[in-house]
């Protein structure tokens, strides 16, 4: 249990990692939250500013620093993670993933910190096999656009588990599949917030290919309750933790269309360089070792994200 523990949580004041300083602190953990902000915001986290058990770091993970009171988990969250990042922050992307990586595990070590990594779906590239599986090495172009976040989570994993075998330090990997839900930036470049934003204005809802690609959605707050309990199992081997249920692109865009009332119409552009045509996890090692599987259907996951677009464009108006 982490009540009265310290968490560490980098790229806590993004998408993901917000959830997760709200999931920790209901749980009676102090939380650090270390970001700089380069895809974060304060606006994710200004509602936990006046919990005392939240402290907000302004610090960008690939130059060392120190916390001096004692941690006892450590959350790597910390990356650009939507292919519309990779163009404008490559050399950042790989950095991260490999100095911010380093520095993290050199803390976790020191303070003899269990640690968890994010890695991602990423690894396996456009897979020759479905759904995927943790054994399975994957089919990534090493020097394509999406290579800096590729590689930069393949050599982040190698790195964790040359730790965990050198140093015996407690790590843990979580293989993210696509995740979705509040606080996911509108102009984030990824599917679900691009195709809400157009709905929601009544502009045309943008398929890149024919639209019979997949993906499978996770909503985040089963998303992240996976992380939590892989955080206190015994297990160091990459896990996937998603929704194995798939839809295409297409039944997404018409999804979205009916929830949004939405007079657009969907249009269809060329399909970006190694967009990968498939992905599903097998969760298989997530429901046996850790007994987690997600319980949100992606309609009423849907609705509550739409629900947070409606007011941060009301807000902004």
């Amino acid at each position: 249990m982490v009540e009265g523990k310290t968490v560490l949580i980098a790229g806590g004041a993004g998408f993901i990692g917000s959830h997760l300083c709200e999931l920790f602190l209901e749980k009676g953990a102090k939380v650090v939250c270390v970001d700089n902000q380069i895809t974060g915001t304060e606006k994710n986290i200004a509602h936990l500013k006046d919990n005392p058990n939240f402290t907000l770091k302004e610090q960008d993970i690939t130059e060392p620093f120190e916390i001096n009171e004692p941690i006892h988990y450590i959350l790597n969250f910390a990356s650009p993670a939507s292919p519309k990042d990779f163009p404008k922050h490559p050399i950042k992307i790989l950095m991260v993933g490999a100095l911010g990586t380093k520095n993290l595990l050199d803390l976790a070590k020191k303070h003899n910190a269990v640690f968890l990594q994010a890695s991602t779906s990423e690894v396996y590239g456009d897979p020759k096999i479905s759904p995927q599986v943790e054994s399975y090495w994957g089919n990534v172009n090493p020097i394509g656009p999406r290579s800096c976040y590729d590689e930069a989570k393949r050599f982040g994993e190698a790195l964790i588990m040359a730790y965990h075998r050198k140093h015996n330090i407690n790590t843990k990997i979580v293989r993210i599949f696509n995740t979705y839900g509040e606080r996911m930036r509108p102009n984030d470049g990824r599917v679900i917030p691009n195709f809400i934003t157009q709905a929601l204005s009544n502009e045309p809802i943008t398929v890149y290919g024919d639209g019979t690609q997949t993906r499978s959605f996770c909503y985040i707050k089963d998303e992240i309750e996976g992380f939590y309990k892989l955080l206190l199992s015994n297990t160091n081997e990459p896990v996937n933790i998603g929704n194995p249920k798939e839809y295409t692109i297409l039944e997404l865009a018409n999804i979205i269309k009916e929830l949004t009332n939405s007079q657009s119409e969907i249009i269809f552009k060329e399909l970006p360089e190694d967009d990968p045509k498939q992905r599903r996890p097998d969760i298989t090692k997530a429901k046996t070792i850790l007994n987690w599987q997600p319980n949100t259907e992606l309609k009423e996951g849907l609705q509550k994200t739409i629900e947070y677009f409606k007011k941060a464009k009301e807000t902004e108006q």
